[in-house]
């Protein structure tokens, strides 16, 4: 039973959502606005992110000054090892900023990861947001059930998708596993979606054997264990 992993950062790596951050610190008026008309539904996350980047108020030196500061899961690295000791691809997809994945990554002496992500751009005075994976008919910067289908195409038969929140709920109903925190939680047990419920990495870690054996597909244990 072959499988490929399709990972979130913000909030899932990270222990915050980075974007948010940014926009707390340095966001000038307006992106709450964007914020609200995302989360009501009048408007998708690519042009609510570009919308807000735009409104981003930092250098390029107090950028990475603030992602310097970012904290990820503490068992991440050891979950990262242990996938490829097993062999299992692993690509991180986000609706994220890919610059913000790849530094805070090597921030935390992480090897180099394929990431999936919005592409940030610095030019000349301000930030530009770019979307090289939004798919047709996708209102996500990054369409992650787009990347779902092609790793199952390209890599192995089946998808885990590790994450947190509402950028990982339609991607979760095309996984054939989830390994859930947070919202996503309740999502996965609402939804009937085949799912284990963990803290951190180190949960993930642990649950790698049963995942390859086949033993956590069994139907009551995901219900279990978002109960435990």
């Amino acid at each position: 039973m072959q499988w490929s992993i399709l990972c979130d950062f913000d909030g899932t790596i990270s222990l915050e959502d980075v974007i948010d951050s940014l926009l707390e610190k340095f966001g000038q008026p307006g992106w709450q606005q964007l914020e609200d008309q995302w989360r009501s539904g009048e408007i998708g996350s690519r042009e609510c992110m570009q919308g807000q980047v735009r409104l981003l108020k930092l250098d390029p030196a107090a950028l990475d000054a603030h992602l310097d500061q970012v904290r990820i899961d503490p068992g991440f690295a050891t979950f990262v090892n242990r996938a490829h000791a097993l062999g299992l691809p692993l690509r991180i997809v986000s609706d994220g900023l890919d610059y913000a994945i790849h530094r805070i990554l090597a921030n935390h002496g992480l090897p180099p990861l394929p990431v999936v992500a919005n592409h940030l751009r610095w030019c000349d005075d301000h930030w530009q947001l770019e979307s090289p994976y939004q798919a047709e008919g996708c209102r996500s910067g990054t369409c992650k059930c787009t990347c779902a289908a092609q790793a199952r195409a390209d890599e192995a038969p089946r998808v885990l998708m590790i994450g947190d929140g509402a950028s990982d709920f339609c991607v979760s109903e095309h996984a054939d596993f989830v390994f859930a925190k947070r919202r996503l939680i309740a999502h996965c047990t609402d939804a009937g979606i085949p799912h284990a419920a963990i803290d951190t990495f180190h949960d993930a870690t642990a649950l790698l054997p049963r995942l390859l054996d086949g033993s956590l597909l069994q139907p009551s244990l995901p219900r279990l264990l978002a109960t435990a």
